[in-house]
């Protein structure tokens, strides 16, 4: 068995991870997703770069022959990227925007081997279909606190599943990690999917 390392606090990418029979250390890497020096990168760039930089503050403390890997997820809506909207009144705002409309969810995902020495990333992305929300709906929505800390201010998997109406893409990636490009990726290194299972 290969031990991995989830650089992450997101509940979701744990939950994924634990979903098929893999339970990783979690090493929160405290990288500020909001510095300013990120601001002038596309969204499908930005979510490469903090994949990459939250699995290299990790490396140096990971133990020794584990896999890391580092996630980041942002919505991409107009050109523009909509990470987490932190207040009521932006969730509120955000959700209006969306309503009735699309965007695609980038998840940027960088794994580093370090019994090898190798480091790879990887991006997924798919098109999210919004259905129009009523203003109670929107209200009552953010009023749970769930669209607050996530990326694009919805999830698949929570409350504002009922309002998305069709998604192109992996499931998984919108939730915050791609399976199977995960398993793409183990492959690519050499080792094979049951490697990192310790049901």
């Amino acid at each position: 068995m290969t031990q991995l390392i989830l650089a992450s606090s997101s509940a979701s990418r744990l939950r994924l991870l634990k979903s098929v029979g893999i339970n990783p250390i979690v090493m929160v890497s405290g990288v500020d997703e909001d510095a300013k020096e990120f601001d002038s990168l596309l969204p499908a760039e930005l979510v490469m770069a903090l994949a990459i930089l939250k699995t290299h503050t990790v490396k140096n403390s990971a133990p020794e022959g584990s896999i890391i890997i580092g996630c980041d997820s942002t919505f991409e809506f107009n050109g523009k990227s909509l990470g987490k909207p932190g207040t009521r009144e932006n969730a509120i705002s955000r959700c209006k925007e969306l309503s009735g409309n699309y965007g695609y969810l980038h998840t940027g995902h960088c794994l580093i081997d370090l019994k090898q020495g190798i480091e790879i990333s990887e991006r997924s992305t798919s098109k999210v279909q919004f259905a129009q929300m009523s203003d109670t709906e929107i209200v009552d929505y953010v009023d749970s606190g769930e669209p607050l800390q996530v990326a694009g201010g919805f999830t698949l998997d929570g409350l504002s599943a009922p309002f998305i109406t069709n998604i192109e893409g992996d499931p998984s990636g919108i939730i915050g990690l791609s399976l199977p490009l995960l398993r793409k990726m183990i492959i690519s290194l050499g080792y094979s999917w049951p490697d990192f299972k310790n049901i």
